[in-house]
């Protein structure tokens, strides 16, 4: 008998579930905490399923039957209508999430998982800074491609072409994540890419010659203005050739052995630049034999920070290390714009030892040179190399040292007591500033 309002309305729960059943599949769902659930039993593809059409009395006997024979009618078509339903659901999500920006966001919100804290920052300040405030309103899937290029068109007016690249392969990420999410139809990010003006291959700018070099840390530790983390990560990252980021975010309980005749610097794996499997093995941690002007660094270093995980905080707490941009901003105000940059030392411990290299005929020190930079290397050998010539790279990385550090002052003579200091703001540090002493040149 086909069920009534009244059966439906009057049914009790029990002890367990129980079912009223109605005619074609269609049945009432009675549960003992009192709810009752319209469930439609069908068979597709020669498997039983079941449909959940809503509870009653939210949906009525009437309406119930009016959802099945829609089912019905999806299935003489041949389509299931349990997929039917979860297709309509996701347009619903898409529909709410028209914008561009709101896409992007619910694309980055599950990207980010997958990078560093860091690089999924710099990716999110990209699309806020140059792709919300052009196309961020508008629907996803009213964006072309002449509307995508005009985004890169501004970057790219800038002069920074490289910049552009990114933001556009960003895009395209979002556009091919939507398109999965059925939010989007095309990708008007990859159309554009061959319309981009060329990225500068260049190197990032750096000397190249040792009294060059030595003159950038003259110059720059000679501002009156910076702050003694500032310089002492600047003298780290030059003495090491480690890269910016990693010396940015250097920890106290990376460096071993300081007062011992083996001292190093051990980066987690998880800062190098690896990929994400890579970063998981701790067998890829990669191990810098510190020289004793490096050690002297970290000694100063240590003597003031009041962090107990960050060996270079930033102005204003403890709490957080120094930003990725402090040291580039230090060179560009002495001078340095688009000569030498934080990254560039790298390239200058490359050139000028692989030089000594070549006239000293050691060519073996320049695949060890390659070793002391971290180059992704294939395959498990470099890292059993790392270790295995880690006495010519100490001596290598002293000899740098010696090369680099010649006349320059001692490294306490850039902390706050031995130079009147202000932080960039022009704020002091709540200390009254130390009378200058004079430093003595080393050597002298």
């Amino acid at each position: 008998m086909a069920l009534t309002d009244t059966a439906c309305r009057k049914a009790k729960p029990g002890e367990k579930d129980y079912k009223l059943s109605d005619s074609h599949g269609l049945f009432l769902l009675v549960r003992p905490n009192g709810s009752k659930l319209w469930r439609l039993k069908y068979r597709f593809a020669q498997k039983e399923k079941q449909l959940a059409l809503g509870s009653y009395p939210e949906v009525s006997l009437t309406a119930a039957r009016n959802k099945r024979a829609a089912a019905r009618a999806l299935l003489d078509q041949g389509v299931d209508p349990a997929v039917e339903k979860r297709q309509r659901a996701a347009a619903l999500v898409a529909e709410a999430l028209d914008s561009f920006e709101r896409v992007a966001r619910a694309w980055h919100s599950v990207k980010a998982k997958t990078l560093s804290a860091r690089y999924g920052k710099q990716i999110l300040d990209r699309l806020e800074n140059h792709v919300f405030p052009k196309i961020g309103s508008l629907p996803v899937k009213a964006i072309t491609p002449p509307l995508a290029l005009e985004v890169a068109r501004a970057i790219e007016a800038k002069g920074h072409h490289d910049m552009a690249h990114r933001v556009v392969n960003h895009m395209s990420d979002v556009f091919v994540w939507a398109i999965a999410s059925g939010i989007a139809e095309q990708d008007p990010a990859s159309t554009i890419r061959k319309a981009l003006a060329p990225t500068d291959a260049r190197l990032r700018p750096a000397m190249t010659k040792i009294e060059q070099a030595r003159s950038v840390l003259i110059k720059t530790e000679a501002m009156p203005d910076a702050h003694w983390s500032t310089l002492l990560a600047s003298r780290l990252m030059a003495l090491t050739a480690a890269r910016p980021g990693v010396v940015q975010l250097a920890e106290r309980a990376e460096f071993e052995d300081l007062d011992g005749e083996q001292p190093i610097w051990r980066i987690p794996a998880a800062k190098m630049k690896l990929t994400r499997q890579r970063k998981r093995d701790v067998t890829w941690e990669f191990i810098i034999p510190l020289s004793g002007e490096a050690v002297a660094v970290v000694k100063a270093a240590l003597s003031v920070t009041a962090s107990a995980t960050w060996l270079f905080t930033g102005i204003g707490g403890k709490d957080k290390p120094i930003s990725d941009s402090t040291i580039s901003g230090l060179y560009r105000d002495a001078g340095f714009r688009g000569i030498h940059v934080p990254h560039g030392w790298r390239a200058t411990f490359s050139t000028i030892m692989n030089e000594r290299a070549a006239v000293q005929d050691r060519e073996r020190d320049r695949a060890i040179i390659d070793l002391m930079l971290a180059h992704a290397q294939e395959g498990v050998e470099p890292i059993y190399n790392r270790a295995m010539y880690m006495p010519r790279r100490r001596e290598l990385a002293q000899l740098w040292a010696g090369l680099l550090m010649k006349g320059l002052p001692e490294p306490v003579a850039l902390l706050p007591d031995q130079r009147p200091w202000r932080s960039r703001e022009g704020k002091r540090d709540g200390r009254a500033p130390a009378r200058r002493r004079p430093v003595r040149p080393r050597g002298s």
